[in-house]
Formats: structure tokens, sequence, C-alpha cells
């Protein structure tokens, strides 16, 4: 979202402007407005008084920079989480380091939300130049350029506001937020770049001059400097209010995060057993995990689980949402139990829930994470029996995955060919 759409007077009065009000257009093309725009705002009355020196190429450009490298850095990581979570054949992921899925989805998230006082100043330097009234002999390349910029906008503003509401849990739409929001990025990235691509002579021109530089005649007004200051201390306050969701030594300013890191056991939830109608299920003393590997199967109640040998992992949480936080698991190693069973293929490993109402009721484990000595088949958390909403009577938890993905109250395991 870069480039000039400065409007603003030229250096000496012309026609329509009384008052120090722009009013009408001048006789004839500002130089200080490029692509051949004519200075004729057809702004309502309550937006046509006397236009901002900060108002400027200079406050545009560097904003729209800013912008740019924050939604490079939305489109890899929501990338990332997106692969993960719907793998395509080529696609692998590491089970080490733990904390790395943690890492690039709080990235995401925090990113996101700072993403949101730049977009704002850069709609404020900008606005007037979406009311200049187009050139006869430019009207197809203005149209045009106009075009982008809307879908530009409409696509950036979209993935702001359904990814704030998806960090909230609310969905008041009809659509699948996972997809539809993997969908819009290929389309907000891809308007940036061109975007960029039409603007980066005008981009290299206010770059190269000092942000402290007139452009026009000095007019009353804040300075471009206090305004991209605002923009940059406007972005870091945001960030830090929800930083603390996924970075604990930050909880304490993080007003506006929507996981705190408390929760059953010290360890938030999204999802309890109420919701997921498992209650009565997951306390059944009839309760039998069934296994399924090298062509048999055996059952293993929460008992038999328990006299198996007992390992610890200190893993994260780290759900899509951008929140995460760091349990001390115990229970089963999931390669010993399967060779409990029978032997090991080396294939991708399904995990099906007791749950039955939700859309992450199971979970695929490709073999990089089924060998891992850190995945368990987690029996404890904090050294107590896993609470009900934890996934009790056992729940699958593995290094540097998605909290969507560590699915919980198993009801099965198995082996896929």
């Amino acid at each position: 979202m870069t480039g000039d759409t400065s409007v603003g007077a030229s250096r000496k009065p012309a026609a329509g402007v009384v008052g120090g009000t722009v009013a009408a257009a001048a006789e004839e093309p500002s130089a200080e407005l490029p692509g051949d725009v004519r200075p004729v705002l057809l702004l309502p009355p309550v937006l046509s008084g006397r236009l901002s020196p900060a108002r400027s190429t200079a406050v545009a450009a560097r904003t729209g920079i800013a912008l740019g490298v924050g939604i490079t850095i939305l489109f890899v990581t929501g990338l990332i989480s997106h692969l993960i979570q719907h793998p395509p054949d080529w696609f692998w992921w590491p089970a080490h380091p733990v904390w790395l899925y943690r890492v690039t989805q709080g990235v995401h998230v925090t990113v996101g939300v700072m993403m949101i006082p730049l977009l704002l100043v850069k709609l404020w330097s900008v606005y007037p130049r979406f009311f200049a009234k187009p050139s006869v002999r430019r009207a197809l390349p203005e149209a045009l350029e106009r075009a982008s910029v809307a879908v530009l906008l409409g696509a950036v503003l979209f993935q702001i506001v359904t990814g704030l509401f998806n960090t909230a849990q609310f969905y008041p739409w009809k659509f699948f937020f996972t997809t539809t929001h993997h969908a819009m990025a290929y389309v907000a990235f891809g308007a940036v770049v061109v975007h960029l691509a039409v603007k980066l002579p005008v981009v290299r021109q206010a770059l190269s001059r000092p942000v402290s530089e007139p452009e026009e005649a000095p007019r009353a007004g804040v300075s471009r400097r206090a305004v991209l200051a605002a923009a940059g201390l406007g972005a870091v306050v945001a960030g830090l209010a929800v930083a603390g969701q996924s970075a604990p030594f930050l909880r304490w300013v993080s007003l506006l995060a929507p996981r705190s890191g408390q929760g059953p056991q010290g360890v938030p939830i999204n999802r309890t057993a109420a919701a997921a109608a498992v209650t009565e299920t997951a306390r059944s003393p009839h309760y039998a995990l069934s296994v399924k590997v090298g062509g048999r199967e055996r059952s293993f109640s929460r008992a038999d689980l328990e006299a198996l040998p007992q390992y610890d992992s200190v893993l994260p949480i780290a759900c899509v949402e951008g929140w995460s936080a760091t349990g001390h698991w115990s229970g089963v190693r999931l390669r010993d139990l399967l060779a409990q069973v029978g032997e090991y293929g080396g294939g991708d490993v399904r995990f099906v829930s007791l749950e039955t109402t939700g859309i992450y009721g199971s979970s695929v484990l490709p073999h990089t994470h089924v060998v891992d000595a850190s995945t368990l088949i987690a029996l404890r958390l904090g050294g107590e029996d896993l609470a009900l909403d934890h996934g009790y009577p056992c729940r699958l938890i593995a290094p540097n995955r998605p909290g969507v993905l560590q699915t919980k109250w198993l009801k099965s395991i198995e082996e896929l060919s």
C-alpha cells in the first residue's frame, strides 16, 4: 500500500483557493501532483478545509513500506500455519525446535494487530486523493488504479477484521474462517505487489529526500515527523496489547490479549468437555483407547496406560488465535504405545476423539512427530491427572504443532497405510 496519493495546494495560490480553502480547480496542474492529477477535490464540505501538510508522499510512502513489510510477514506466517493444518504431499514440518510454531503464529497475530494503526495513518494521509477529479487524458489508467486500490483496501480490511474476530473466537459469518482467510491472503498480498510495482518510481522519489523537507508552501498543522512517530508508536502499543498471549513476560502489559495464560491447570483452553459433549463418555468406567498398528489392534484402559513406562515433556500449546502456554506433560511415549501393539511401519498416524460435534475431532500426525521422544499420549498436566477440559482420560501432545491438532479425549489411534 505504498505510493504517492497526496493532494495539496501548489507552491503559489491558484484559482479556486480562497481564504486557505481548496474550493475548485487550479487552471494548471500542480507540479507537486504526479500522474497529471489536477487538484480538483470533490470532498464533502465537512472535509474540504485546509489540507494538513502531513498528507504527503513522505508519509504515504513510509507508512506504505511498513504496511508492505507487515503484510509480507503475515502472508508467510499465515501460509505456514495453513500448510501445517492442511499439508500437501510435498510439505514437511519439523518437530524441533518445539517452540517454532508458537513463535510464527504469535508473530502472525501480533503483527496483524500492529497493522491497524499503520493502516489508519496511511488512509488518513491519502484519502483526499480518492476525491480528486480524474483528468480526461488519463481516465482509463486512473480508473484501473483506483479499482486496484479498492481491491487492495478491501482485502486488507477483510483480513484484519476476520483475523481479529478469530482471536476472540467470534464468528458472525457462515463461511469457514481458515480456508477463506487463507484464500484472501493471496488476494491481499498480490494486490500489494501490484500496487508497489505501479508506485515504485513515486516511492523512490519520496524516500530520496528527508521527511522534513517541504513539498509545498509551509502551512500550519501537525508535522510529518509527528505523524510518522505517532504511527510507529501506535503500532508498538497495539502489538504490546496482545503480544503477552504468546510471550508470557509481556502479559502484564497485554491488556487486550484474549488469552492471559489462565485456565484449568494453568493452561488456557478453547473448547470445554461440555461444549464437545464428551463429559459422560470421557468419565465412563468402560472407557478404552483403541490402537491399531501393523495390522494388529489392542484396547487400553486408563489403568493400562498408567501401567506403561511414563515420561515427561515440557511442550507448549500454541493455537491459531495467537495464544500459547507451556505445559509440563507426562504420559506414555507414542512410539512406545505403538510398539505394544505391533511393528510401526513408518506411516502417518490418525487420532480420533470421543468428540463427534466439532470440526477438529481428528488429526493426522506425520512420521517425524510420531517417532519423536517428546510426543506423548498425555495422562497428566503439571503433576496432576488431566482435567476433563484438557482431554481426560488421555490426549495427544506433540512438539511444534497447532493446538487444534493436539487431539483431546482420545478414542482411537491408527497407523495409516
